[in-house]
C-alpha cells in the first residue's frame, strides 16, 4: 500500500501549503536506504512544523507510525522515517544547501502540485458512480 501512503503524505503536505512537493523513487538504486523520499519546503519554521505534524497525523490515521522523527527542536529540516518512506520537510535555504534532489538525480521523480491536490480532493468528495 505504499502508493496510498505516498498520496497521503503528499496530500498532508499540500493541505498545509507545502511548496515544491517531490517524490523520489529510490527503488532502482541498489544502495538506497529506503524506497522513497518525499521532499517539500515550508515557508517558515512554523510552516515546517505544521507540515510535519500534519503528515504524522494523517499517517497515524492510516495506521502508520514513524520509526523515528528528527528536527523538531529547530524546524529547519524535519525528517520522518517510515522505513520504506522517508519524509523531508525543509526551510527553502536548507533544501537548497543540502540538494537531496541533486544527490539522487538519476532516480525517477514525481512532482505534486496544488492543482493535482485539488483535483484529487474533488474526486474523493464526488458521489460514487452507480
Amino acid at each position: 500500500m505504499i502508493t496510498h501512503d505516498l498520496r497521503v503524505v503528499a496530500d498532508a503536505m499540500l493541505d498545509k501549503k507545502a511548496q515544491d512537493v517531490v517524490r523520489i523513487d529510490l527503488r532502482p538504486i541498489g544502495t538506497a536506504i529506503t524506497d522513497y523520499f518525499m521532499i517539500c519546503s515550508g515557508s517558515s519554521t512554523t510552516a515546517v512544523s505544521a507540515i510535519a505534524e500534519n503528515v504524522m497525523r494523517k499517517m497515524r490515521e492510516e495506521g502508520r507510525h514513524p520509526l523515528r522523527a528528527q528536527g523538531f527542536e529547530n524546524n529547519f529540516w524535519i525528517i520522518i522515517d517510515y522505513g520504506d518512506l522517508v519524509v523531508h520537510i525543509f526551510l527553502p535555504e536548507y533544501r537548497e544547501f543540502y540538494r537531496l534532489e541533486d544527490l539522487w538525480a538519476d532516480a525517477p521523480r514525481k512532482e505534486y502540485t496544488q492543482m493535482s491536490h485539488k483535483h484529487n480532493k474533488k474526486k474523493a468528495n464526488a458521489p460514487a458512480e452507480q
